[in-house]
């Protein structure tokens, strides 16, 4: 992991299950995970988003688009660390956050693919929101006030239906 930003990743439960090493210097790969590690069984941040009052959930991509959310002041974000909603991560996301999921996935062709198969994943499950970013865009790129005034800055789901994008 020399030369790499190490993001520690847990389970659902609040127990340390990997980590991701980010390149600092765009070398590839850009992420890397210990051999073995099952990415598509985990949601980054979800024993963190599960532990609020919130009976929603934004779902993003990527772990520095999850702390960039989390900074605008919304502790019920979680990422996918890719575009793929799996099996597990969604049924997770269904019995927790029943009332209501947000994604929030890049606005390239990789994010509005991936917001399809998460919207067919999660139908029946739960309730979906989902927010279409400008093309070539993603959540950290965005100013904090922009996210907040994006998600919701604290209105109910309800509410949420207007700022759909």
């Amino acid at each position: 992991m020399k030369g790499r930003v190490v993001i520690p990743i847990h389970d659902e439960g609040g127990r340390l299950v990997g980590y991701a090493g980010r390149s600092l210097d765009g070398s590839e790969p850009r992420y890397k995970f210990p051999g073995g590690f099952g990415k598509s069984q985990v949601l980054f941040n979800f024993h963190r988003a599960a532990a609020t009052n919130c009976e929603t959930v934004v779902v993003v991509e990527g772990f520095f688009d999850c702390l960039k959310v989390y900074q605008a002041g919304y502790e019920n974000v979680v990422a996918l660390m890719g575009t793929d909603l799996y099996e597990q991560p969604a049924r997770l996301l269904g019995e927790r956050f029943a009332a209501g999921v947000a994604l929030l996935l890049d606005g390239d062709a990789a994010g509005r693919a991936g917001r399809g198969r998460a919207v067919a994943r999660l139908r029946g499950a739960c309730a979906v929101r989902e927010w279409e970013l400008p093309e070539g865009r993603q959540p950290d790129q965005l100013p904090e006030g922009q996210l907040r005034e994006l998600i919701g800055c604290g209105r109910s789901w309800s509410q949420l239906e207007s700022l759909r994008g």
